[in-house]
Parts: C-alpha cells; sequence; structure tokens
C-alpha cells in the first residue's frame, strides 16, 4: 500500500476515514470500479456522468496513494491503463454500503428520484 499524504491528527475514526473518501466523486468511483471490476480512464469517465478529466485525474491519484485504487499500466502503443480496487479499496466499499442504504431510505422517505446508471449517462456534463 501507498503511503498516504493524509496522516491527522484525527479526532476520531470517522474523521479519518471522511479525509480519504473526501469529494464529490471518490464514493461514485469507489461503486463504479465496484460494478464493473476493472475500468479504463474513459470508462470510468463515462461512468461518472458530470465529472472532469481533472477532477476523475486528481480523486484517481489520491485513491491510489490511499492504497484504495491499483493503477495498471500496460507497456502497449498506445499505452494502456486501467484501475480496480485494492482489497483495501473494497473494505472500504463494503464500509460505505450501510451509508448507501441509508441514502436510499432518505430518497424514498423525501421522494426523490434515483437516476437508474443507465439513464445517468445521458446527463449532461458541466
Amino acid at each position: 500500500m501507498a503511503n498516504s499524504p493524509r496522516n491527522g491528527p484525527y479526532i476520531c475514526g470517522i474523521d479519518a476515514a471522511l479525509d480519504v473518501v473526501s469529494g464529490k466523486w471518490k464514493g461514485l468511483i469507489l461503486w463504479e470500479l465496484d460494478e464493473h471490476g476493472v475500468r479504463r480512464f474513459a470508462e470510468l469517465r463515462r461512468g461518472l456522468p458530470g465529472v472532469s478529466e481533472k477532477m476523475l485525474t486528481q480523486h484517481l491519484r489520491e485513491m491510489e496513494a490511499d492504497g484504495l485504487v491499483r493503477r495498471q499500466v500496460y507497456a502497449e502503443v498506445p499505452p494502456r491503463v486501467e484501475y480496480s480496487l485494492t482489497e483495501h479499496g473494497r473494505a472500504l466499499n463494503i464500509a460505505l454500503a450501510p451509508l448507501g442504504d441509508w441514502g436510499v431510505e432518505r430518497l424514498r422517505r423525501e421522494r426523490s428520484e434515483l437516476v437508474e446508471h443507465s439513464d445517468a449517462a445521458a446527463l449532461p456534463r458541466p
């Protein structure tokens, strides 16, 4: 596992966990990689409507440094780069599952709509 650029001090475990998943896209990147196993950069970007190339790159680098994501570079022309979850990333995704359940219940309670993943690709990008 890579050395994390973040190392506290933290007030509690939730503080330390949120430091690693902070940012709008990290939870969604975890979900996308968990759903599909291995994704190339363009596939991740298509699966996360609204994310900019810069933000996706930044989050992937941070997640790699935190040991959540594995970046595999293949010596091909053109180069092929694939991203997947590490065991640490899968464990975090499992830990976030109850939060996702809470969110779905919130959507139900407030009668908000949940965008189906296939419908999300049609959303406009900023």
